[in-house]
Parts: structure tokens; C-alpha cells; sequence
């Protein structure tokens, strides 16, 4: 089945990829994450082939070997998306000895594979990534194989059998727009009035952008299509765009408060963090999922296997729950992806349902409620509620 999850995701993002472009949802402001400007490192090769922490003789042996490393590089990991400032921000403090280098906070996950095999066996490579599942399923080469301390209790159907990646967490797809300028928003039809011109966007590429590619599964259920009828959600969006309503500008931060997307699809952790900071300013900023049409993606854990730091990558890989502490889950807003995600050797329960922002254009997987479990694009087979993996 996960030869069958793979297959499907990146076929179904190619036909997305072709079919989209004739609606005008190209970007031309993707942003560069390959430049090669690090120089040549020398990585310790027992640290770069251990497969679990029993390699480096328990977790003092690890934490010692990565502070020998001294640095951390990360990619695509904006403080604002699902508490990642309060996570880098704490793992500084607790190994004040390893800098962490951060990299082009915006990328798309395919952006962060093309970075790492860009500057292989540079010190600028990055040694981590946070992944959709299209492209962690289908870039398992590009992967170290490393299962964390308590890889039996993550499910089998939320991880890479070899230890190449594992779901770390998950978001629903939403609309959202600004209530004060456009009113109610009951149905994707209302988004061909006149009123929406030049304001309807899709968050990125859907070939390379989990918020788009979903946003358009989103889209096309709701327009009566489903996984294995793609056609109704491009006549809609043909529809937008023959109307004027659709914009390929990229949706950030800025294209939301200036107006200029004014309607976004678009995770519900990154609409909760647009509500926030809007209503500072005075914009009702609204939000809402789809009962008949609830697209959830899961983004996911891996270790570049040229990764510069080794060490230092293992060791972060094997923190994930200093960001599903329930304290930390309710001001990041966001949903784990795995049943009971631990630090090694420790377990939280998180407590909150949802989830938090960026705009970061990631690529991910979905599980769209109301298909039958074992449809090809539902990660982890998951025939129930989302939910059941928190």
C-alpha cells in the first residue's frame, strides 16, 4: 500500500501540475532554495550511519557526539508554522553548544530536497527536513534511515518502514477570507461573484505545495468530483479564472494584509495565525472546513543522509515533543500526526485539535473524510477520524 500511496501522489501532483497551468496557477516567485554557497565538510561516518540511538551508546553518547558537531542546519521551518520558534527556541536552551543554522523559511518541501542534494557535502546542506508526504514518499533515496526511541509506538501506517521519515503532524484544508470586506462565505459558488476579482488563491503550486495541492482535492470534492475524478475542480477553477477571480500571486503574510489574496485555501493552522494577527488590526479574518470535503495532510520527519551535522540531526529528530506539549499545542494551534509522539524515552498526550500558521508552500498527502479508507491517497489507510492519531 505505501508503493500504491506513492505511485498515487505523484501522479495525481503531475496531472494537478499540467492541468493547472492552463488556469494561470504557475508561480514565478518560487523561491531559490538550491544555491550552492557552503564549503566541503568531513562528517563522522559512525555517526552518519547510526540507525538508532544505541549507536552512539544511549542519549548522553548522542547529545555528546552532535555538541562535537557544534551546529544544526534546518530548512523551511518559519516560527510562526506550528510552534517552530518555540522549538528552536528550546532546543537552543537546552544544547546552548549546537548553533542552529536556519534556512530559507519559506520553501516548499520539495525545495528542501532540491537544497540538500544541491549542497551535498557542503557544511550548508541541511541536515533536517519537514516534509509533505508526496515528497517524503517518493525521495526516500534523499533519506538516512534512523528510527527514533520509541519508533514501536508510532504506527505502521503513519512511517517509512526503513526509518527514512515518520508523520509528525497534520492540518485540515479551509477557506478563509476577510468577513469585514466580503461578508459570508456559504459555498464555493459564492467565490465567482464579482466582488471576489482578482482575489481567489490557492497557496502555491499544486505540484510542488501541499496547501495547493490539497486546496484544489478541497475544491474538487466540493464541486461533486472526487480522487478518482479530478475534472470538476479544474472546470471550477477555469471558471475563476474565466471570471477574473483567481490570482496567482503568492499568498503570504503581506498579499493578506495588503488584501490583494483576499480569499485563501489554506491550512487551518495558518488561518488561525491570519485571524490572530489581523484582528490586531482591526480585520475579521474567518475560516471554515468543509463537512462533505475534509482534506487532512500530514507533514513528516527526515534526516538528509548527506546531512553535515549527522549527530545533530538525530538528535533533533528525536525531540518532537517539545512541540506537542498540550501548553505549547494550544498556542500553536496544531494537530500531532502520530499516536503518542515522544522525546526519546518520554510521552505527552496533546490535548488540542488544531493547529497553526504559516504561509510556507508545503507539499503534502491527504485523507479526504467520506472516501473509503483504502483510496490511494489516504495516508496510513486511515478509515476513521483524523483524530484518532493524536
Amino acid at each position: 500500500m505505501n508503493a500504491l500511496r506513492k505511485i498515487a501522489a505523484g501522479s495525481l501532483a503531475a496531472v494537478l501540475a499540467c492541468s493547472m497551468a492552463a488556469c494561470g496557477s504557475g508561480n514565478a516567485n518560487s523561491t531559490d532554495s538550491a544555491s550552492n554557497t557552503g564549503k566541503t565538510v568531513k562528517v563522522d561516518e559512525k555517526s552518519a550511519k547510526a540507525t538508532s540511538i544505541s549507536d552512539f551508546g544511549g542519549m548522553d553518547g548522542l547529545v555528546a557526539a552532535a555538541e562535537k558537531e557544534g551546529a544544526l542546519n534546518v530548512i523551511a521551518l518559519p516560527h510562526d508554522w506550528s510552534n517552530y520558534g518555540d522549538v528552536i527556541s528550546g532546543f537552543k536552551k537546552k544544547y546552548p553548544k549546537i548553533k542552529i543554522n536556519e534556512q530559507n523559511p519559506n520553501a516548499s518541501s520539495k525545495e528542501e530536497v532540491d537544497a540538500g542534494k544541491t549542497n551535498k557535502g557542503t557544511d550548508a546542506a541541511p541536515d533536517v527536513y519537514d516534509l509533505g508526504l508526496a515528497v517524503a514518499s517518493t525521495s526516500t533515496d534523499n533519506f538516512a534511515s534512523y528510527k527514533v526511541q520509541a519508533w514501536d509506538k508510532i504506527p505502521d501506517s503513519v512511517k517509512d518502514k526503513d526509518g527514512k521519515y515518520y508523520a509528525d503532524y497534520t492540518g485540515i484544508m479551509s477557506i478563509g477570507w476577510n468577513a469585514d470586506k466580503y461578508g459570508d462565505i456559504k459555498s464555493i459558488n459564492d467565490l465567482t461573484d464579482p466582488k471576489f476579482a482578482g482575489t481567489v488563491a490557492l497557496n502555491g503550486k499544486p505540484a510542488e505545495a501541499g496547501a495547493a495541492f490539497n486546496g484544489y482535492l478541497m475544491i474538487n470534492q466540493l464541486a461533486g468530483g472526487d480522487i478518482k475524478n479530478l475534472q470538476p475542480g479544474l472546470d471550477f477553477f477555469k471558471k475563476l479564472k474565466d471570471c477574473g477571480n483567481l490570482t496567482t500571486v503568492d499568498v503570504t503574510d503581506g498579499t493578506i494584509d495588503s488584501g490583494q489574496t483576499g480569499v485563501v485555501m489554506d491550512w487551518t493552522y495558518n488561518q488561525a495565525s491570519y485571524q490572530k494577527s489581523l484582528k490586531a488590526k482591526g480585520v475579521n479574518w474567518k475560516f471554515k472546513t468543509f463537512k462533505n470535503a475534509q482534506v487532512v495532510s500530514y507533514y513528516n520527519q527526515a534526516i538528509n543522509v548527506d546531512a553535515p551535522h549527522p549527530a545533530a540531526a538525530r538528535l533533533w529528530e528525536g525531540i518532537p515533543v517539545q512541540r506537542r506539549r498540550p501548553e505549547r499545542l494550544v498556542q500553536g494551534r496544531r494537530e500531532p500526526g502520530t499516536a503518542r509522539l515522544h522525546e526519546e524515552g518520554r510521552h505527552r498526550r496533546p490535548d488540542h485539535p488544531q493547529e497553526r500558521h504559516h504561509h510556507r508552500r508545503r507539499s503534502g498527502e491527504l485523507h479526504q473524510r467520506g472516501f473509503h479508507p483504502h483510496h490511494h491517497m489516504a495516508p496510513g489507510q486511515l478509515g476513521q477520524d483524523h483524530r484518532q492519531l493524536t
